[in-house]
């Protein structure tokens, strides 16, 4: 399973179309993790200063069109906590029926992501 944080309302925005986030056309990949200690550093380095819910996206691989590419992080990454391991970086945009599941990003009142909770 892989993890990617998002603004709800931006997952939310265009339900018909794939996912397709600025780091895509910044970067040629969407940035995801493998845990939820990584989903909540990058949300923390990221999305803290959100004003809406934060959301993570569980993404099935083995449903994903485009190919994930698994890459060694820069130092100043968030994720991970280990120097030298790979992350995955899908390299397209993310289909919705890739997206199995989401779960909320539950934050303190400074915006720092606390935990993943499941929704509803």
């Amino acid at each position: 399973m892989l993890y990617h944080v998002v603004a709800l309302d931006v997952w939310l925005a265009d339900p018909d179309r794939p996912y397709a986030p600025p780091s895509l056309a910044k970067g040629g990949s969407v940035h995801c993790a493998v845990n939820e200690e990584a989903v909540l550093a990058a949300a923390n380095r990221f999305h803290r200063q959100a004003a809406g819910p934060l959301v993570a996206l569980l993404i099935d691989e083995t449903r994903l069109d485009a190919p994930v590419e698994w890459v060694v992080a820069k130092p100043e990454s968030p994720s991970p906590k280990k120097p030298g391991t790979p992350i995955p970086c899908v390299r397209g945009p993310i289909n919705r029926r890739a997206v199995v599941g989401l779960m909320d990003v539950a934050r303190d009142d400074e915006g720092r992501a606390l935990a993943l909770v499941p929704r509803g």
